[in-house]
């Protein structure tokens, strides 16, 4: 049975489950140079940054091919945000967090949708192509991507570039959704009511073997299921008709009607489903 999503508070700021447990994946150390590449702002800089030497944060567009007439008039996507909102974690370690002992919290900060206090973007975000990131090769010890690999143009030139930034024996550490081994592509198909440029979504085998194929190695790999309210998910969906059809369906499911694939409940009055989640830390070869 899933935990209740509750809130961890640290001297970087307030910690979701979800983000604790991606920090605790990547291990940073206080040695680590760091780069966050992602679609629009997440938590990621301002929870490496307490614990870390040095964070970079890219706010990253797709290449200019992927634009298909929708820039905002000088070849820049407008940026979304990935707030994913409570979310229950089916293997939730209750014990807590290992406190940070590298340095003490910003001040004068700004609250990203996960609780992270976040420096503004003009301060804190370099704006640039995922596919053609303006560093040197093996400037980074660690890179992160979270909830974006899909998001930024071809996986495959996005992955290749993300290693090329990597140093030898640095980590690359991606989250994302994925379905699992035996899932078929047909549970996309509410990803793709909701967002119709939804490219699909990997399987875990899908995801590993792009990131091998793209010239690193799988380190470690952590999978688990978390559950989520309908509704912050659905407020990004693209008509409003839309989300009307997912809700009707998931509701459907609940009163015995065709299965969605993603197992609906009800939840303290509220509709809920579940995603399975991916971190996976490579190595450049």
């Amino acid at each position: 049975m899933p935990h209740p999503a509750t809130e961890i508070h640290e001297s970087g700021g307030t910690v979701t489950p979800h983000v604790r447990r991606l920090l605790d994946f990547a291990e940073p150390t206080g040695d680590d140079v760091c780069l966050d590449v992602a679609r629009g702002r997440g938590p990621m800089p301002a929870a490496l940054s307490p614990q870390v030497r040095h964070v970079t944060a890219v706010d990253a567009a797709p290449p200019p091919s992927a634009w298909d007439g929708r820039p905002d008039g000088k070849g820049r996507v407008p940026t979304v945000e990935f707030g994913t909102g409570p979310v229950r974690i089916a293997d939730a370690d209750p014990a807590g967090p290992r406190r940070s002992q590298h340095a003490a919290p910003r001040q004068n900060d700004l609250t990203d949708p996960d609780g992270f206090p976040v420096t503004s973007a003009d301060e804190l975000t370099v704006r640039a192509e995922a596919t053609a990131l303006p560093y040197q090769d093996n400037a980074f010890s660690l890179v992160t991507t979270r909830f974006s690999l899909y998001n930024l143009g071809d996986p495959a030139r996005v992955l290749r570039e993300l290693l090329r930034v990597t140093r030898p024996g640095g980590r690359l550490i991606i989250a994302d959704v994925v379905r699992t081994n035996l899932a078929g592509a047909d549970r996309d198909w509410i990803e793709r009511v909701r967002d119709p440029d939804h490219p699909g979504t990997f399987s875990i085998a899908g995801l590993t073997d792009l990131i091998t194929s793209a010239g690193a190695n799988v380190r470690r790999l952590d999978v688990f299921t978390v559950e989520r309210p309908v509704e912050p998910w659905l407020a990004g969906a693209h008509s409003l008709a839309a989300a009307a059809e997912i809700r009707e369906a998931l509701e459907e499911e609940i009163d015995g009607g065709p299965r969605t694939g993603a197992k609906p409940r009800v939840i303290g009055g509220e509709l809920w489903f579940t995603q399975n989640w991916a971190h996976v830390a490579a190595e450049p070869i």
